[in-house]
């Protein structure tokens, strides 16, 4: 049995509506993942979320020391826009802010990996 979303006849192609539009819309579910994971260093940012529950600014900070605070900041908020992560402030002095994938962020690691598994096998013989 297939997935609903793909056609029996044609593997890879949604059997839905949507998918037979002439022009890219921001309400297809490609584009909307697209939108999500969009931007150098968003899939980073999500592969170090998958690895534990939560994460501190800090700790992903030094995950991705490469990666400037502005671009980090910017990941974040869109990511936590998309609905796929989640942030935590705990009150107290100093206060504490948390991040991690919420359940439709978890949702994204078979995605990375799909890309990865399309890219590793244009790269290698």
């Amino acid at each position: 049995m297939t997935h609903r979303t793909v056609s029996a006849a044609r593997p890879g192609l949604p059997d839905d509506a949507l998918a037979e539009v002439a022009a890219p819309s921001p309400d297809c579910p490609v584009e909307i993942t697209l939108a999500a994971l969009r931007g150098r260093w968003t899939t980073l940012v999500v592969r170090e979320l998958l690895r534990k529950d939560t994460h501190t600014y800090g700790e992903l900070s030094a995950a991705l020391p490469q990666l400037s605070d502005k671009i980090l900041t910017e990941r974040l908020a869109q990511l936590v826009a998309a609905g796929a992560v989640h942030r935590t402030r705990t009150p107290g002095w100093p206060s504490t802010v948390t991040y991690g994938l919420t359940p439709r962020g978890r949702e994204l690691g078979p995605v990375l990996q799909a890309l990865w598994d399309w890219g590793a096998a244009t790269v290698s013989p």
